[in-house]
């Protein structure tokens, strides 16, 4: 341990000298908020260590100079009386407070015995004073983008109101206008099904396509119907455009195989050349296993049938009628199901085959059923599409 003193030292004191040359730099570029995070992660323990008194003067400087840009910065914006520069007074007047909070855990501090001063005026009465003038201007300014009646300028009014609602909560009637700036911003979406197969679907699939309380969709700004509203005016529509259904004929393949292998059926004696039993060291009759041989034939089936749907998802702008975007989008099911007989012995058989055997055949479907149970992937394509699609672009 001893021998390793000298090292230990040594890395010490090069970390240290490289975290001061990490603060001067930051303080030389102006980086006083980051050159004090440095200085305070070197004084969060043993801050009265003289090794640590440059980190406390450094930490003096940044803070005082932080502060000194902070405030002339607000002497100017409220010299030049532009209601534009109420929140920057507001956000400079938080970073002062929020300074001090980050300084206050580590005084006192001491330099050669003597305590350093750091000033920390109270920025309450400023804090409130620059927060009630941005909330009464952004105020203003969300309550003329309401009276727009346009939906982009209700979107941004809601964001207003909900800066005021963060910052200064329950502020006049800043709820109430964010549920009003909602509602005038929303889009609102009819849904339809087009069939233009020429084939009849199942009406259970229209139904199930068109029930959104199963998509879990979950978007603040755009809603969407499938049936139709009358107090509503709606924005756009989507139509899902069945294009073409195809259907496959049942097929049944059969595979024929034989199947054969020597297996052990019993035991026998075992016979010497003189046609009596054989006998061992101990005089014990010999046995050994009765090979036979095994024969059977398996017959495997494939049942087999597919159903594919194409469609279209269609993005209509109702008030100029005039078609956004084209999606398409393909579905496709296959119901598949094999099994398998034998005749003759069945110890003759693979382990897989005896797998197929529990199967049994099965009824195949109708046109119809096939038809339906696309609806899960066609909903899922579908909920991708709204998830990811935003009709104002």
């Amino acid at each position: 341990m001893t021998s390793k003193l000298p090292y230990i030292l040594l890395f010490l004191v090069t970390v240290s000298c490289s975290s001061k040359k990490q603060i001067e730099k930051a303080l030389h570029s102006g980086n006083y908020n980051q050159a004090i995070q440095e200085a305070l992660k070197k004084l969060e323990n043993n801050k009265d260590n003289e090794r640590k008194q440059d980190f406390v003067l450094m930490l003096q400087s940044a803070y005082d100079k932080a502060n000194e840009r902070d405030l002339k910065q607000i002497k100017h914006l409220k010299k030049d009386g532009n209601p534009e520069h109420y929140k920057s007074i507001y956000d400079l007047y938080l970073a002062l407070e929020a300074r001090q909070r980050a300084v206050k855990p580590v005084i006192p501090l001491k330099v050669n015995g003597n305590i350093i001063h750091l000033d920390f005026p109270d920025y309450t009465d400023k804090i409130v004073e620059s927060r009630r003038a941005v909330s009464n201007y952004f105020y203003d300014q969300g309550k003329a983008l309401l009276k727009s009646n346009f939906k982009m300028d209700a979107k941004k009014a809601y964001h207003t109101f909900q800066y005021i609602e963060r910052i200064n909560p329950n502020f006049k009637d800043v709820r109430s206008l964010m549920q009003d700036a909602h509602n005038l911003g929303t889009d609102y979406v009819i849904v339809t099904i087009q069939n233009q197969t020429r084939q009849i679907i199942p009406m259970q699939l229209e139904d199930d396509l068109l029930n959104f309380d199963t998509y879990g969709l979950n978007q603040f700004w755009t809603v969407y119907h499938a049936n139709p509203a009358h107090d509503i005016a709606y924005d756009y529509a989507m139509e899902l455009q069945l294009k073409q259904i195809n259907v496959s004929p049942e097929k049944l393949h059969q595979k024929e195989i034989l199947r054969e292998k020597e297996i052990v059926d019993g035991w026998k004696y075992k016979l010497d050349a003189a046609g009596n039993v054989a006998k061992d060291s101990l005089g014990k009759d010999i046995k050994i296993d009765k090979i036979v041989n095994v024969k059977a034939r398996y017959i495997e089936y494939s049942q087999l049938k597919s159903t594919q749907v194409l469609a279209d998802v269609v993005y209509v702008d109702l008030l100029s009628n005039q078609t956004l975007d084209v999606f398409p989008i393909k579905s496709e099911f296959v119901f598949e199901n094999r099994f398998a007989v034998y005749k003759g012995d069945k110890r003759a058989l693979d382990p897989t085959d005896h797998e197929l055997l529990r199967n049994k055949r099965l009824h195949f479907p109708t046109d119809a059923e096939m038809v339906y149970d696309t609806g899960e992937d066609l909903k899922l394509q579908l909920k991708q599409i709204i998830n990811s699609y935003n009709v104002r672009k």
